[in-house]
């Protein structure tokens, strides 16, 4: 099940070469990948590392009283990654070409979250 709607989220992104889920130990649960050329080991060693961003994002959002991280995104010379979050302890991350369609991206990933957050959410 996981499988199948992180394809769907990538075959319906322009420009994206990669789906995941992750948990916050950075530890991947699920992928989906398509060739490019960005190697599939720095988009795994990349996202695991964006982890720690993430969750220190939210310590300092806690501590400000600002809200939980929903989403974040790192654009960089050849990668836009956006991340989202399912729940507490696990979320998504999909990686698109510099000219990848980022709306449509954020859109999947949203769409996901919600088939997903039943399953992962305990």
């Amino acid at each position: 099940m996981f499988k199948e709607i992180l394809h769907r989220a990538m075959m319906s992104t322009d420009g994206c070469f990669a789906v995941l889920i992750m948990g916050t130990d950075g530890i991947a649960v699920e992928k989906v990948w398509q060739n490019a050329e960005f190697e599939q080991e720095n988009f795994d060693i990349a996202v695991a590392e964006y982890t720690s961003l993430l969750k220190n994002a939210n310590r300092i959002n806690g501590e400000l009283k600002i809200g939980n991280v929903r989403e974040m995104t790192i654009s960089t010379e050849n990668a836009i990654f956006i991340m989202r979050f399912v729940g507490h302890d696990y979320f998504l991350a999909m990686a698109l070409a510099p000219a990848g369609n980022f709306g449509r991206g954020r859109y999947e990933l949203l769409r996901a979250e919600l088939l997903l957050e039943k399953e992962l959410i305990i």
